[in-house]
């Protein structure tokens, strides 16, 4: 486990994903309150700053290294990005002046939400130079804030979650066109984060009790319960690999918010696979087929820390 530090001039570093060489990405800023998108790349840092305004992160990184995320404008607007270079280009909107972007897959092609003409938001997928509105699960408007793509694989099978015409938000999965809505663990609510290039998806899944679960659906649309770290806590799935290990957050008996890994058997604490130290990992934001997985620890004091983890 390596504490990967922060930019220099800058205080933190904050992690949400990882590629297949091991480079990460994220958002780092200072005391003042102002922060910037950033690439760690073989024990060094990369600042790519903003689109001008004071906040941008990095959400998403693919094999070449190129980033996409989001950032404010000097307008103080947020806008989705993709990296070229050590540079953000502003990918553009669907029409309502603002955009965010979630993930990215080898190919360049961008997914994540936009604001449409008619004040609606919308997941979309930028392919080509162009930015696709991919539709809704049903989202009657007005109810349409958190309809979002997050994540997109090799074969361009997004994923994400949507309001439906019935009122709840599901994930979904879209392929060519068609988004299906994936379901539940046997609550109203899911929602999807990641999917590997084995078309396998995680997310956070309602149980009829009113938890809510990690899960790995598959292409047939079978969901899987990948549990939690405590008898009454919730668990969230933010990444997977094509081994489809998956890892993410999980409540504790006692309330606190830990990093976990399912290893296709069980979810652990990945606090007990590490040295013991000052560092609490609270949450473990992605995943390579190696094994990396990049998380945030907390020390002490409330500060965030990026921590990457190497399998021995």
């Amino acid at each position: 486990m390596v504490d990967i530090g922060a930019p220099g001039g800058d205080s933190f570093a904050v992690p949400r994903a990882i590629n297949t060489s091991g480079q990460i990405t994220g958002s780092a800023g200072g005391d003042s309150g102002s922060s910037g998108v950033f690439i760690y790349s073989n024990g060094k840092f990369a600042y790519l700053g903003t689109l001008g305004g004071n906040s941008g992160i990095g959400n998403a990184i693919n094999s070449s290294g190129r980033v996409a995320g989001y950032s404010t404008n000097y307008a103080g607007t947020y806008r989705a990005f993709i990296s070229k270079g050590k540079s953000l280009v502003d990918i553009g909107d669907l029409g309502g002046g603002s955009a965010v972007a979630y993930g990215i897959n080898d190919a360049g092609a961008v997914v994540g939400s936009s604001v449409t003409a008619d004040g609606s938001n919308h997941p979309f997928l930028y392919l080509n130079g162009k930015m696709i509105d991919l539709g809704t699960l049903g989202s009657p408007q007005g109810n349409d804030w958190w309809n979002s793509a997050q994540g997109i694989n090799k074969s361009e099978v997004v994923v994400g979650y949507s309001y439906t015409s019935g009122g709840p938000f599901r994930g979904f999965a879209w392929a060519t066109g068609k988004m299906i809505e994936i379901g539940t663990l046997g609550g109203l609510y899911s929602q999807a984060y990641a999917i590997n290039n084995r078309n396998q998806a995680t997310g956070i899944a309602y149980l009829a009790n009113g938890l809510a679960h990690a899960f790995i659906a598959d292409a047939s649309g079978k969901m899987k319960d990948l549990g939690a770290l405590a008898q009454l806590g919730d668990s969230w799935g933010f990444a997977i690999n094509d081994s489809a290990i998956v890892v993410g957050q999980a409540q504790t008996n006692n309330g606190a918010d830990h990093a976990f890994v399912y290893n296709g058997t069980k979810m652990l604490d990945l606090n007990t696979l590490v040295p013991p130290g000052s560092l609490i990992l609270i949450e473990a934001d992605g995943i390579n087929n190696a094994g990396q997985i990049v998380c945030t620890g907390e020390d002490n004091q409330g500060n965030l820390h990026t921590m990457l983890l190497t399998p021995q």
